[in-house]
Order: structure tokens, then C-alpha cells, then sequence
């Protein structure tokens, strides 16, 4: 229990950081395309407060996984509607990817061997996994996730028009991939090959 409730708390303001980055970059991407929706509702904000979904955050916490509130954003208003979607969606998995790559560059870059070391080398650690796989989550094509909407962005004719005929039942597979744990089997892997890749480049460039 004891253990359980340090990973928690260690837990906590990575899932703050991670959450709020990745959907303050879909509405400051969508903002940047001509849709003000998200700035309009207050979202355009580094506030975590704003983005907190109280049932994804639980699930980040004892899964792993789990999610934000959606930024609410109208594609009718990109100036460019497929480019738009297409960026706008793909801005909040990039920017938890860029956040992970920062986080390990840190891990490489600095001496631990201070007072409180010890706990903020796990911290950026954790933080860097946990980007990564809610980078890679966010990527699955299965609505509300962002890797739906990149998909719908970049699919034509008979294939959009199947995607868009399962839409409707997309939340109920994606509940039973999360709760058989079907969906974490594929992700922890994908987040373990990302990571060492990163820490491959990183290497070179530092």
C-alpha cells in the first residue's frame, strides 16, 4: 500500500504536466488554423486545472493510462480543413513525444548526486514513460483518440466512408481493449522501443 501510494504522488504532477501540455498544444495548434472554439472556452491555458478529466486522471494513475478532457475545437473554422485536422490532432501525441525527448536529454545531461537527486531522476524518468505512452495511446486510430481523427484526415473515399460508418461503436471496442488489457500490451512495448530509440539519439547529441 505504502508502495502504491509513492508511485501515486510521484505520479501526480507528471500526469498534470502531460495532460496539460498535450491538450494546450491541440488548442494552441487549432487557434493557429483559424478556430478560436478553444480559446473562446478558456483552453488556450498551461493551467492543468482546465484539462482535468477526474475519471482519465484515475485511470492514469493506477493503469497508465487513461486521458484528458477534450479541447473542444471546429474544424469547419481551419482555413485548410484536412491540414488542419490532420495537425491539429497530431499536435498533442507530438508534443508529449517532444516533452519525453526533453525529459530524457535531462536524465543524461545532469548530475544526480545532490540533496533530493534521487527523486527527481525518477520523476523525469517516469515522466518521460509516461509521455511516451500517452503519446502512443493517443496515436491508437479508435475514436475519441487523436490517432482517429489523423486517420480520417488522411483516408479517401470507400475506406473514410467504412471508418465512418464504425465511428459509432468505437468508444465500446476501445473500452474492452483497455479493460482486457489487449491495448496495453501493445502500447508498453511500443513506449520501451521509443524510449531506447530516443536515448539512441540522444547518444550522439550529447
Amino acid at each position: 500500500m505504502g508502495d502504491f501510494i509513492y508511485q501515486a504522488v510521484l505520479r501526480l504532477p507528471v500526469l498534470l504536466i502531460a495532460i496539460t501540455v498535450h491538450e494546450y498544444a491541440h488548442a494552441r495548434v487549432a487557434y493557429y488554423y483559424g478556430d478560436p472554439t478553444a480559446k473562446a472556452q478558456g483552453r488556450l491555458s498551461l493551467n492543468p486545472l482546465v484539462h482535468l478529466d477526474p475519471l482519465g486522471a484515475l485511470m492514469l494513475l493506477t493503469v497508465g493510462i487513461g486521458w484528458a478532457k477534450p479541447v473542444p475545437i471546429n474544424p469547419y473554422n481551419f482555413r485548410d480543413y484536412r491540414s488542419g485536422l490532420l495537425w491539429v490532432s497530431f499536435a498533442g501525441p507530438l508534443a508529449n513525444f517532444i516533452l519525453a525527448f526533453a525529459s530524457l536529454f535531462l536524465l543524461r545531461i545532469v548530475r544526480w548526486d545532490f540533496i533530493g537527486g534521487q527523486t527527481l531522476f525518477l520523476l523525469l524518468y517516469v515522466q518521460a514513460t509516461i509521455n511516451i505512452a500517452l503519446g502512443v495511446f493517443n496515436l491508437v486510430p479508435v475514436p475519441p483518440l487523436d490517432g482517429s481523427k489523423i486517420f480520417a484526415s488522411l483516408a479517401r473515399g470507400p475506406v473514410l466512408a467504412f471508418y465512418r460508418r464504425f465511428e459509432p461503436y468505437a468508444p465500446l471496442l476501445l473500452v474492452v481493449l483497455l479493460i482486457t488489457g489487449f491495448l496495453g500490451r501493445i502500447i508498453w512495448p511500443v513506449t520501451e522501443i521509443i524510449k531506447q530509440g530516443m536515448l539512441r539519439i540522444l547518444q550522439f547529441i550529447s
